[in-house]
């Protein structure tokens, strides 16, 4: 009897000490921890949220049209509205940013499907992936010539596969057997990306004979920034995270950047955020950009824009790269954060408030 009441004494203590607490709505016997980071414990500030990037890279006012710069928001709105109305109407987090991103990929205009940069050898080669932050479930697929939308052959191969990232023929063959829209390489050629890579490879050429050296020419390596990515939160509290890419003008060797790396361009997970990236990607790669972000917020206890700030502006730069991200946590904070002169972006709240955004300023 001594020891029960011991042990009922102890126990009573620890409840009032605030290391256990009952959790009568689960089990009433059932015994949980606080969260030991408070911080984490913000308040939610939108039911659903979603945000949109189109790249990030020396973007100046100065060299872009008025015209031009209509025509880049405009297509910013269409898109992500489409996510927004999905999410309004109670649809899941993966099926706005997978229907968003269509949107892009269809769009001349940015580095994704039909506005693909091109190789050296002038074919384009496509990446893209998605992420589920409820199961933690993804898809990827690299180095595509024939899929319409590689933002749908992601999302193919994470719910329709036991794997994670399919490349090349494999991910094409795989495309088909799922019924996706096949079409022909010639369909993602286009005037102004071809006259890019001509102007890369005589800028290569006046500046060096070595190609590594040439690659790391800031007006070369400038050139391949134009990804394509969607965050979104949906009212059940789900995250989705989703990027696609043409990759990098005048790409060599099968070169595979970030954005179909699970955890360095794209992730997603209900306990902290969802991330999508743009800017250099072997730098991104490097630093695990995608998942720092939210490693930094599940194990240190930061917000989105102190994690965000941490890699972005701190790690990434220090490492001699650059770009942004765009993120949603799963309160629905929004966070468009980059280190270049401008990132396209956009974002739309449960309110319907939309932001449009092209330079840094």
């Amino acid at each position: 009897m001594k020891k029960i009441t011991t042990l009922l004494s102890l126990f009573l203590v620890l409840i009032n000490c605030g290391e256990l607490v009952p959790n009568p709505d689960e089990n009433p016997n059932n015994i949980t921890r606080k969260n030991p980071n408070p911080k984490n414990n913000s308040k939610k500030v939108n039911d659903f949220a979603i945000v949109i990037h189109g790249g990030a890279g020396t973007i100046l006012k100065k060299n872009i049209t008025n015209e031009k710069e209509a025509e880049y928001k405009a297509k910013l709105e269409e898109a992500i509205r489409v996510g927004y109305a999905i999410l309004k109407e109670g649809g899941s987090s993966l099926d706005a940013v997978e229907k968003t991103i269509n949107v892009l990929e269809n769009s001349p205009l940015f580095n994704a499907g039909k506005g693909a940069v091109f190789t050296n050898a002038e074919t384009n080669e496509l990446d893209a992936s998605i992420m589920d932050g409820e199961t933690l479930n993804a898809g990827a697929s690299a180095g595509t010539k024939t899929v319409k939308n590689p933002i749908n052959l992601a999302r193919a191969i994470m719910e329709n596969s036991p794997h994670v990232m399919m490349v090349g023929n494999g991910a094409e063959t795989f495309a088909k057997e799922q019924n996706l829209e096949i079409v022909s390489p010639e369909y993602f050629k286009t005037e102004n990306r071809l006259k890019t890579l001509k102007r890369v490879i005589k800028r290569e050429q006046e500046n060096t004979t070595d190609k590594t050296s040439a690659f790391y020419n800031t007006d070369i390596k400038d050139s391949k920034f134009g990804t394509v990515g969607c965050v979104a939160l949906d009212k059940n509290g789900n995250l989705a995270a989703g990027t696609s890419t043409g990759g990098m003008t005048n790409k060599r060797y099968g070169r595979v950047g970030d954005v179909p790396i699970i955890g360095a361009g794209n992730y997603a997970n209900n306990t902290t955020c969802a991330v999508s990236g743009t800017g250099w990607g072997e730098f991104f790669i490097r630093a695990s950009v995608a998942h720092d972000i939210s490693a930094l917020m599940e194990y240190k206890g930061l917000t989105l824009k102190a994690a965000a700030d941490e890699v972005i502006q701190k790690k990434v730069p220090k490492l001699g790269g650059n770009g942004g991200i765009i993120a949603v946590d799963k309160n629905g904070n929004m966070e468009m954060n980059f280190n270049t002169a401008g990132m396209y972006r956009a974002s739309m709240n449960d309110k319907g408030e939309l932001i449009i955004a092209i330079y840094k300023d």
